[in-house]
């Protein structure tokens, strides 16, 4: 099974964009982030015909996540548990079908900045909702795939100039601490996995040519519980899609597991 998270930054901006790269890389699930649409607004009848079983849990203009799925999704929730409050959507779970059930949790972690503020305050506890999220899903002891746009960069080997991001919610200390308790948790981050190394990016800004400088940061993560991380097969960037025509600030990142 071959599965991508990609942050679209839009769906009507990457409307051609999408359904080009679909066709072109043919992922078994995609989890994408910053659809910026609400539910009904979401063209899934364009992804229908392209044979995806499509979930949203979308918000007007801002956030908003979707599982676009080959195989078949089942039990589906929508919003990360913990405040009942926050109507920002930014979560969204299903278990795919394939050989063998897997939970998906496909996340667009909040940004953060200007850090510190009311802003960073939200990011960190959302991470502190995810972690007790993460520790319901460990209990089950079934392979479970956390997948999305994270908005930290873990080490400084993973940004092109760590410097510069010094005093970003990216790279604040506080930021890396809480994803690292998530991996103390547990959890596998199938990239580090498989690839060691500076010069691996999954974000690049539109702005000062940042993509043909490699001026890049990676900010989009897949953790795996024990038991998907038993079935990781491979990870990796899918970079060239950044240079492609009317990209996304992001590019795809995969994983292929067996299942």
């Amino acid at each position: 099974m071959k599965i991508a998270t990609f942050n679209i930054n839009g769906i009507k901006a990457r409307i051609e964009a999408l359904p080009a790269w679909l066709g072109d890389a043919q992922p078994d699930v995609a989890l994408l982030q910053e659809i910026k649409s609400q539910d009904g607004s979401f063209p899934r009848a364009l992804f229908e015909d392209m044979g995806y079983n499509v979930e949203t849990h979308g918000q007007k203009s801002f956030n908003g996540v979707a599982i676009l799925s080959k195989l078949p999704l089942e039990d589906v929730t929508r919003g990360l548990p913990g405040d009942e409050g926050d109507d920002q959507a930014r979560w969204i779970e299903a278990t795919v079908v394939g050989r063998r059930a897997v939970r998906l949790c496909g996340l667009y972690l909040p940004n953060g900045n200007p850090a510190p503020g009311p802003k960073y305050d939200y990011k960190l506890a959302w991470m502190d909702r995810m972690a007790a999220r993460v520790a319901v899903l460990l209990a089950t002891e079934e392979p479970v795939i956390f997948a999305g746009d994270y908005n930290v960069i873990p080490q400084a080997e993973d940004a092109a100039r760590p410097e510069a991001w010094r005093e970003d919610a990216l790279f604040r200390p506080e930021s890396r601490a809480a994803f690292r308790r998530l991996l103390n948790m547990g959890l596998t981050e199938a990239f580090r996995a498989r690839v060691n190394g500076a010069g691996h990016y999954s974000f690049w800004d539109y702005q000062a040519g940042a993509y043909d400088r490699n001026d890049g940061i990676r900010i989009d993560h897949h953790l795996l519980s024990p038991q998907a991380a038993d079935l990781l097969q491979d990870c990796w960037i899918e970079a060239d899609v950044r240079g492609r025509e009317k990209p996304s600030d992001h590019v795809p990142v995969w994983v292929e597991i067996d299942a």
